[in-house]
């Protein structure tokens, strides 16, 4: 089931937004569902490392031993 929101954007930002779909041949909401999914991914994977970064027992691995277990 899909839910109807409104929002409001800049000119200029609906005018790029315009010109996606016009040469995607997509609809303004097809193009706003994937940036949002995008965004919302991007937000997760920022919390995820923040946890990591707050949490003490997370080991930290130095440059140099990452680039031996790499082979690098």
């Amino acid at each position: 089931m899909n839910t109807s929101l409104s929002v409001r954007i800049s000119e200029p930002l609906a005018r790029e937004l315009d010109e996606v779909a016009k040469s995607t041949e997509r609809s303004r909401s097809f193009h706003i569902q994937q940036a949002l999914k995008s965004y919302l991914k991007e937000q997760a994977d920022l919390q995820i490392a923040l946890d990591r970064l707050q949490d003490s027992t997370d080991p930290v691995v130095s440059l140099k031993d990452m680039k031996k277990s790499l082979d690098v």
